[in-house]
């Protein structure tokens, strides 16, 4: 099956390259030819991903360009620590930061050794590039609070990626980008995306509160003291309070959203299990495979096997 633009045709199936090697990542890298026929459409030349991925726990992750490239690049750290620097500035970037190196301006970043980050990212260029990345150059906050909608953030990356990866042809292309303005445009304008569906903040209670932070932060390891600082609340009071409006204590509250959010995983995307390990914040496959057992009553290649069938 081809497409055809400009009268060139190309295969519709997409191309994934793993770059580095980190466990659990993911990376699509758009084949030039397609990125040539996208700047040639009037509507994906004006924003358009040329790179897309997600590297967790990126040891000795590390990139310096001299000579510049015409690609915005876009970081976004929700865990750990790294440093990046453009052009003779440099900074430190934490968990729940971003920024984006503007193109044509020589840059290096590199993760933490202590602490390496887990990102996502994204090269991009077009028109309206300039636009998205401006004043972003430096470290930008997203700090998880009530209304964030950071995990809404999260899924949308996914649809963009998997949209990408499925097929190269020109609708899903424009869907892709159309999606990606969005994307951007929940940075840029951070405060109008969360108050957009923040209706009644006086009426939540500690279970909804906290089950909010918990999906904000599915990605991360969280210990009891790090939520109970969150809410506001001493760790024993606030473990009480949780469980007393929800039967459970709030681990295992979290435990359960976590496999809730790998069961989701392992139906609608084709994810390895070490790669959805990383995306709920769990290292150890071992100790995941138990936990899910344990929760779901059967493993999850299991799981993901009685799904198909």
């Amino acid at each position: 099956m081809l497409y055809i633009c400009g009268a060139r045709p190309f295969k519709l199936k997409a191309m994934i390259k793993l770059k580095d090697g980190f466990s659990g990542e993911r990376a699509l890298v758009i084949p030039r030819m397609i990125i040539d026929l996208m700047e040639e459409d009037p509507l994906v030349s004006m924003l358009h991903i040329t790179d897309i991925g997600y590297y967790p726990k990126a040891k000795h992750h590390f990139r310096e360009r001299n000579e510049p490239i015409n690609q915005y690049v876009f970081i976004y750290c929700i865990d750990g620590a790294g440093w990046y620097r453009v052009g003779n500035q440099e900074y430190t970037i934490s968990a729940n930061q971003y920024f984006i190196l503007p193109a044509g301006v020589p840059h290096a970043y590199a993760s933490d050794k202590s602490f390496p980050w887990t990102i996502y990212w994204i090269h991009f260029k077009g028109t309206l590039a300039p636009f998205y990345a401006k004043e972003a150059n430096r470290p930008m906050d997203i700090k998880p609070i009530q209304h964030s909608r950071i995990n809404t953030r999260i899924d949308l990356f996914e649809e963009i990626f998997n949209t990408l990866k499925n097929s190269y042809n020109l609708e899903n292309l424009r869907y892709a980008f159309s999606m990606f303005h969005f994307y951007l445009g929940t940075l840029r304008y951070i405060q109008q995306y969360r108050n957009a569906t923040n209706n009644s903040p006086d009426n939540e209670n500690i279970e909804e509160i906290t089950i909010h932070y918990m999906k904000e932060n599915i990605e991360k390891h969280l210990s009891l003291e790090d939520i109970a600082r969150q809410i506001g609340y001493s760790p024993s009071h606030f473990s009480m309070l949780f469980k007393k409006q929800t039967g459970h204590s709030p681990l295992t509250y979290f435990n359960l959203l976590k496999i809730q959010q790998a069961c989701l995983l392992l139906d609608t995307t084709d994810m390895k299990i070490n790669q959805i390990c990383y995306k709920i914040g769990i290292e150890d496959t071992y100790y995941f495979s138990r936990l899910f057992s344990k929760i779901m009553g059967m493993s999850p290649r299991e799981y993901r096997k009685s799904k198909k069938g």
